[in-house]
């Protein structure tokens, strides 16, 4: 009588999945983000709405006063709305003074001495543990079953 030795269905569905090597994820993960930029790049659609905000009061008269005629008053808020900028002009604007100082676009940071934070891709709590075929990181086998069903070799937001 020999005994057969079982292997889990966990670690048989792992087999049969597709692995990714961290070149190809590299890679996959640069043309989904390019893809998303492409598809995000526009203008702010709701730029000529007016801003949010409290609604002009009627002023309230007696019976026996007259409204007296309201001189139209000029502010710098319709200047304001009427030549506004999106973000890529003022950046160009910024890059292209002359000034010495670190600006939006050259200012940098040094790199952490800390190694970097892992934290699990559906939770958002640490992570201990990564998906053999993406990479993802994942903190618990319900974690686990819910990236394989919505998120592992899918696009996300």
């Amino acid at each position: 009588m020999v005994l057969e030795k079982k292997s889990s269905a966990r670690v048989e569905a792992d087999s049969r999945r597709r692995v990714l090597d961290e070149a190809t994820r590299q890679r996959r993960l640069s043309r989904q983000l390019e893809a998303l930029e492409k598809d995000n790049f526009q203008d702010d659609p709701l730029s000529s709405l007016p801003p949010p905000g409290p609604t002009a009061r009627l002023p309230t008269f007696s019976e026996t006063e007259e409204p007296e005629k309201k001189r139209r008053k000029t502010r710098g808020d319709h200047f304001k709305q009427r030549f506004r900028k999106n973000f890529t002009t003022l950046l160009e604007e910024e890059n292209l003074s002359d000034r010495a100082e670190p600006n939006y676009l050259s200012a940098e940071a040094l790199p952490s001495s800390l190694p970097p934070r892992l934290f699990c891709c559906v939770c958002g709590f640490p992570s201990h543990y990564t998906c053999t075929t993406c990479g993802g990181r994942y903190c618990s086998s319900k974690c686990l079953l819910t990236h394989r069903e919505t998120r592992c070799l899918k696009w996300t937001l």
